[in-house]
């Protein structure tokens, strides 16, 4: 069963996991995007309501904590938007507030800030920073549309990116790593996380018409080219 698949960025190789983690195995690190947690209460306070199962933050740290213990990472890094909006650290159960300063408090971890979430509770442990450079390679939510000449390789966030492709009996979407090898686009790791296609000019203006995708399937990774990807 195919639950890894490297993916290249320059001279380093990344591993995307099924889960939609990036570990970077040199540097003993693992990279995930968008946990968005406590979208499902969020929706519960609107001014119009829409009552969805409040279980999204639990399982999206359960699929975390498993991949902490199958990788060990002495870091984490979460690149933005970890709380969907700026009161859902206080809705979420002390439960599950208790288990992710477990987890930063037994390694390295950093919050890269994002576009939804607010500075992280001080209880919640770890380091916010807006972005991080590991070498050549820099690390921030939202990937810039002109790289600085200083600036060879990104992984980022932001974009929740989904691919489709079409078999002989149905089209398939799922969300997706997107690169071209110099930039490298991380699917959200959130269990009530949308999707924006790969097609979609937001994206395709950061990559061109050339790159890669590796789709995450119910057991299994798939990688296509751009060229045989559909809208």
């Amino acid at each position: 069963m195919n639950i890894n698949h490297s993916i290249p960025l320059g001279s380093t190789t990344l591993l995307a996991d099924l889960n939609g983690a990036l570990m970077w195995t040199e540097e003993a690190t693992l990279i995930v995007a968008d946990l968005h947690l406590e979208k499902g209460s969020s929706y519960a306070g609107r001014n119009r309501p829409q009552f969805l199962p409040p279980y999204d933050s639990r399982a999206t740290i359960e699929r975390l904590e498993a991949l902490l213990a199958r990788y060990e990472p002495k870091r984490v890094i979460c690149l933005g938007d970890s709380v969907h909006d700026s009161d859902g650290a206080q809705r979420m159960a002390a439960e599950d507030t208790n288990r992710v300063t477990a987890m930063t408090g037994s390694r390295d971890w950093i919050w890269i800030a994002g576009n939804h979430d607010p500075v992280p509770p001080s209880c919640w442990g770890g380091a916010v920073l807006h972005e991080v450079s590991i070498g050549n390679i820099v690390l921030r939510h939202q990937a810039r549309t002109m790289m600085p000449e200083d600036e060879t390789y990104e992984i980022s966030g932001h974009f929740h990116p989904t691919a489709s492709v079409t078999t002989r009996s149905a089209k398939i979407s799922a969300r997706c790593f997107a690169s071209d090898k110099r930039r490298l686009l991380m699917p959200a790791f959130g269990a009530y996380a949308g999707g924006l296609n790969v097609l979609d000019p937001a994206i395709t203006a950061l990559f061109g018409l050339v790159f890669n995708v590796v789709m995450l399937g119910r057991r299994r990774l798939f990688a296509f080219s751009s060229a045989s990807l559909r809208a």
